[in-house]
């Protein structure tokens, strides 16, 4: 069975193509200067026609989020809980749901409209999810006060975790290693979790963001490096 694995970031498309465990092809497209308009679009049509598969799974790593308790029914007011952390477009932006039972939240995210319809235009099973909700499916929480950070291309998201309940969510874009530790620190001095009794865990593009973490273990005690991006393995956390 061929699958086709994309993952949406704030800048750029990542896409595998796999079939069975095995990845057949990877690639990723960044938005640049250079780049022209509906630049990611382009690339997707192209990797949608590229071939026949049997289904698609949509990670959105997209910023454009809310964190809520497990159970909230309110779905109508998804689109003004997002609006909250950022600008929403009611017109081009599908509203999304995904739960994480393992920790009693759910997330409300939207995903651009044309992405979502070029992808189901398909009709073949497509599967949605947030890149927040699967990255904390993936944490096993062992300590009692976490931070499990994952990183993108110029872009991370941060859990805190206290005592197995998640205390803080966030996914923000990093362009220097200046903003990476300021956005760590102001995080850890306002939910009262000091260094020295803070496990840092890191995921995801650890190689290309290398000097990101150099710098954060000059000032964090216990850090690990739990998994990183390599090229040809699934590139979403199991």
């Amino acid at each position: 069975m061929n699958v086709l694995h994309l993952l949406f970031t704030k800048d750029g498309l990542i896409y595998q193509i796999a079939k069975n465990k095995s990845i057949l092809e990877e690639n990723s497209f960044f938005v640049t200067e250079e780049s022209p308009e509906n630049y990611i679009l382009g690339k997707l049509e192209e990797i949608l026609l590229k071939q026949r598969y049997d289904e698609v799974s949509v990670i959105s790593a997209l910023n454009h989020f809310t964190l809520m308790p497990e159970g909230f029914e309110d779905h109508d007011s998804g689109y003004d809980l997002i609006a909250f952390n950022a600008p929403v477009d009611k017109e081009n932006e599908e509203l999304m749901l995904s739960v994480n039972k393992k920790f009693k939240v759910q997330f409300y995210y939207t995903f651009p409209r044309n992405f979502y319809k070029k992808i189901k235009d398909l009709s073949i099973p497509v599967r949605f999810n947030f890149s927040g909700e699967k990255f904390l499916n993936s944490i096993s929480n062992k300590n009692s006060k976490e931070i499990h950070i994952n990183l993108y291309h110029n872009q991370c998201e941060f859990f805190a975790i206290l005592n197995k309940k998640v205390i803080l969510y966030n996914n923000l874009d990093v362009n220097s290693e200046v903003d990476f530790l300021y956005f760590v620190m102001f995080t850890l001095s306002k939910i009262g979790f000091g260094i020295k009794e803070t496990n840092f865990y890191v995921y995801g593009e650890t190689t290309e963001n290398e000097t990101f973490i150099s710098e954060l273990q000059k000032f964090v005690k216990n850090l690990k490096v739990v998994y990183d991006n390599i090229p040809n393995k699934n590139f979403i956390l199991n």
